[in-house]
């Protein structure tokens, strides 16, 4: 059984995607299923008849509901949907741990972490899926689409439980490094500008909205600890170490353009860019660059960390400070 007591999909992966579960509604005016399918399911009338009719919908014992089957209240069908034309990602993912309960990599830039949106083909877990022969990874976490570097995923259903509750509760030290401009004016001047510094503001990202936005006059619901590790004064740009304490959506970026250094060749921050769904010339100079803890498994400490320096900051590797989880 799956998460919650749904049992597992009748259908194949596609391309390591999942078919879509679809339960029908307690009651309806419905008298056949077909009828609820084309209200509910956005494609033309003639594309879900031609689906019923090659069988491409199917119940949980993976027999072809019938073009003509009777709707049933809170039955279950099974179906892949479309996928979306995309853009190939031309960047591999590259494998720093592999085991039997979870496999890290080190992810490219513009790959999302799972299927959604536009996003289905071209994301970390399509793509390992069907390199590892693993149809049962899942994410324990997850990393922007832009955002590159340290993701942790597990091979199987029975991880998945314990490894996502260790970053559902903070139970990991997450380091990142971020490339951004140097700080304008005499870094003395505020406490916001002099680093180490700790940042800790209200962050508001209401559904459907691109960015995050700072209400510094609301109640702080967001912690992140930043440090300056090095300075190009010719480019006028820094190397940033930053150390989450909190996990909100966009956390990192808009707390870095808030204070007036947004991240290098951020397409959201601090205002929103198009860009073209094939440009991969300017990735987002930020990199989950090492992530540490306790197995929830085993007890043994887990400490992995990415080969990747953040765009576009040309100096050397810093070393950094020892992993905490305060």
């Amino acid at each position: 059984m799956a998460r919650g007591g749904i049992p597992p999909s009748p259908l194949p992966q596609r391309d390591g995607v999942d078919a879509v579960r679809l339960r029908m509604p307690q009651n309806g005016p419905w008298a056949v299923l077909r009828d609820h399918l084309i209200e509910r399911i956005p494609l033309p009338p003639n594309q879900i008849d031609g689906m019923l009719a090659a069988g491409e919908f199917v119940g949980p014992d993976g027999m072809p509901v019938a073009p003509d089957a009777p709707f049933v209240p809170r039955s279950v069908v099974w179906v892949h949907r479309d996928l979306p034309d995309e853009v190939p990602v031309p960047f591999a993912l590259t494998v720093l741990h592999r085991d039997e309960r979870i496999v890290v990599v080190d992810k490219p830039p513009f790959l999302a972490t799972m299927p959604r949106g536009r996003h289905i083909r071209q994301t970390v877990l399509a793509r390992l899926r069907v390199e590892l022969d693993l149809p049962r990874l899942a994410p324990a976490h997850r990393l922007d689409r832009l955002t590159c570097g340290v993701l942790v995923l597990t091979t199987e259903q029975r991880w998945r439980g314990p490894y996502q509750q260790v970053f559902a509760v903070g139970g990991a030290a997450k380091d990142y490094l971020a490339c951004a401009p140097l700080p304008a004016g005499d870094p003395s001047t505020t406490v916001l500008r002099a680093f180490p510094a700790t940042i800790e503001v209200h962050l508001s990202k209401p559904h459907g909205q691109l960015q995050a936005q700072v209400l510094p006059d609301r109640i702080p619901n967001s912690r992140t600890d930043i440090d300056l590790l090095d300075r190009d004064e010719h480019t006028g740009l820094g190397l940033y170490h930053l150390r989450p304490r909190t996990g909100r959506t966009h956390q990192l970026r808009a707390h870095l353009a808030w204070l007036g250094i947004p991240i290098c060749g951020d397409p959201l921050y601090p205002v929103v860019r198009d860009v073209d769904p094939g440009d991969f010339d300017t990735p987002l100079g930020l990199v989950a660059a090492r992530l540490a803890f306790t197995d929830p498994v085993d007890g043994t400490p887990r400490l992995f960390q990415s080969t990747r320096m953040p765009w576009p900051w040309a100096g050397s590797a810093p070393t950094l400070p020892a992993p905490s989880c305060d």
